[in-house]
Formats: C-alpha cells, structure tokens, sequence
C-alpha cells in the first residue's frame, strides 16, 4: 500500500492519493477527496497492466473540469427534473446546476467533499466516511455515508455503500468511472451487451418522461453484445439517441438482486469486463461530451471512455412507479456493484 499527499484542502486536511493491490494484480488507487477512483490497472493478455478508467494526474482535474471522472456521486446520482421534489408533503429546492435541473447532487455534491476513511491491514480495500449535513444542496437529514473498494479474487472491483439518514430523505449513490480496456483511444472496437428491456424515455435535456421505452428496434438494443462503433452510427432511428449524440440513457434492468447487469469487452485484446449490481438500473454514457486533458498528456475526446453507473432510476423522486429513492430516518441504505476482468484463452 501507498498513501499519497497530493494536496490539502481548505481546511487543512490531507487529500490522499491511496493505492490498493490484489494478489490477482490489480491495482486501484483511490483518493479521499470525493471517493474518487483514480486509476484501475488490470492485467492483460500479456501480463502487461491496462489503466482501463480515465483519470488525472492530480487532483486540480477533478476540480476544473466537468465529467465526474470516478467520483462518488451523490446525495442524489443523475438528474432531478425542475431541481426541486416533495417528500412527505413538504417541497424542497435544490441548485439547478444543469439548466432548470439538479445534476449529481448540485452545485458541490460528494465528489468535491473532503471523506475520512481507513485503509485494511491488507492494503486491499479502503473505506471511506462523509456526513452530509441536514440541508446540504437541499437535502434534508443528516446522511452519513459510506463507501468501501475493496479488491477481490480472482480480478474483480467491488463497490459497496450504505448510507443512514435521522429524518426522511431521499438518496441515490453511483460510481461515474469511465472505461477503455485498451487503456487509451476511443471505445468504438468494444462490444457492449446490458441486461434490459427497456430504458427510460428522455425529454431533449435528458430528465424521463415516466415512459419505459422497450429497446427493441431503437438504439439501445444491447440484450446481445454490439461493437460500439456500429452501434453509435446507428442514427435515423430514434430522436433521444440522435440528440444525444449517443448514449446518455438509464437502462431499466433485468431481475433483482445481485446480478450480471453488462459486459463489456474489447476482443482485439481478450479482455472482459462484467459489471455486476444490485441496482435496479445503468445509466450508460458514451462519453460523447468529454474534451479535455487527462492523466500522463493524453487528451480524452467525445467517446475516450464509457461510464456504466449502477443507480436506481434518474429522477424517480416525480414518478411513483419507478424504483424508489426515499430512506426513511434511521433505515440504512445497502448498495453493492461489481467490475470483475476476466481474459479470454
């Protein structure tokens, strides 16, 4: 293990880059300031390690540019149309940090707070603490969260959190990694598959309409695996993916419980890569809106990566019928998500 002062913040406190390793050869390094997921080496083909998420040097990237490259997200992951919800009869206000919206969390959610955590004597998770104060963006409750990675044989990544509130709230957590597992270039030679049925139907500024749209003849159809390059060409078809340039879409999955959720694969390297949750939904993002400079000089144009955030339905605080999002005071919120690399023989 490696601990990392890069910087302090406002207040003093250290923010920490934290390398964690596996006997698999895995490598993660993870940081303190905002739970970031900084880097994720995975063994290749060769033997050879592959940074397959995007990521920055220091911690002045995660601060400039926007793009939640790793971060934990929250109090609220996604978007909250009208930045504003009722719960229990009483409407609260949130920043609308995207257009008329809320966006993961507000104007400074979870990625911009300074966490506590604590390193195992393995050296091969790390866990993290941040208490959200009653009335932070808009929220109501004190929220205390928490959030372990931890490395698992034979290859995998685990996320877990959990979260309690002492009045009622609402909550919804996710990871906003974006990966390449040929660790540079764009994703256009990686096969997609996702486990769904249908995805949530957008307005043009991308908040559902409550429309559970089946993916059978659009787009999205990904219930079996799709090079991306083909897929992201495949225009004409449905407005919601024309204007998005892409995919910028909430899959409502299939099942419950821990399960397969989605594979990611690039064959030209013989690397796998299955996200397992227990979330109701993925939001999936190609990657269309980066433009920026990232880790080591590399530049990360539109599609350098893909994001694959396990969530529960964006904005479900409007609709009754998707997952809900509430917590009741004293309830604990339990969440578990896994990246597990495998490479073909």
């Amino acid at each position: 293990m490696e601990i990392r002062t890069v910087e302090t913040d406002d207040q003093g406190r250290n923010l920490d880059f934290i390398t964690l390793s596996s006997k698999a050869g895995l490598r993660a390094v993870v940081s303190n300031y905002g739970a970031h997921l900084i880097s994720l080496l995975v063994p290749g083909k060769d033997g050879q390690p592959i940074d397959v998420c995007l990521g920055y040097d220091d911690l002045s990237g995660y601060r400039r540019h926007r793009g939640y490259l790793g971060a934990t997200v929250g109090r609220y992951c996604n978007r909250i149309g009208g930045a504003a919800f009722t719960l229990n009869g009483k409407e609260y206000a949130l920043y609308p940090n995207d257009g008329a919206n809320t966006l993961h969390g507000g104007l400074e959610g979870f990625d911009k707070k300074t966490w506590d955590y604590e390193v195992s004597e393995s050296c091969d998770s790390a866990t993290f603490r941040y208490r959200s104060p009653d009335g932070e963006e808009g929220f109501p409750g004190d929220l205390d969260v928490k959030v372990t990675y931890s490395l698992e044989e034979p290859g995998a990544l685990k996320i877990m959190y959990s979260a309690r509130s002492d009045q009622d709230t609402v909550i919804n957590l996710t990871n906003h990694s974006y990966f390449n597992l040929a660790g540079s270039g764009n994703i256009g030679k990686h096969t997609l598959l996702v486990q769904a049925e249908s995805v949530t139907a957008t307005t043009p500024d991308l908040i559902p309409t409550g429309v559970l749209l089946p993916v059978k003849d659009t787009p999205y159809d990904l219930r079996t695996a799709r090079l991306l390059a083909d897929a992201l060409d495949d225009r004409g078809r449905n407005s919601m993916f024309d204007g998005a340039n892409g995919f910028d879409i909430n899959y409502v999955l299939d099942g419950e419980g821990l399960r397969e959720a989605a594979v990611l694969a690039l064959p030209d390297a013989g690397l796998r890569m299955r996200v397992i949750t227990d979330q109701p939904g993925i939001q999936v993002y190609s990657g269309q809106g980066l433009n920026n400079p990232g880790r080591g000089g590399a530049i990360y144009g539109p599609y350098s990566g893909i994001a694959l955030e396990t969530q529960h339905l964006p904005d479900s605080v409007h609709h009754a019928h998707f997952s809900d999002t509430s917590l009741k005071a004293g309830d604990v919120f339990h969440s578990t998500t896994i990246y597990q690399f495998a490479v073909d023989a």
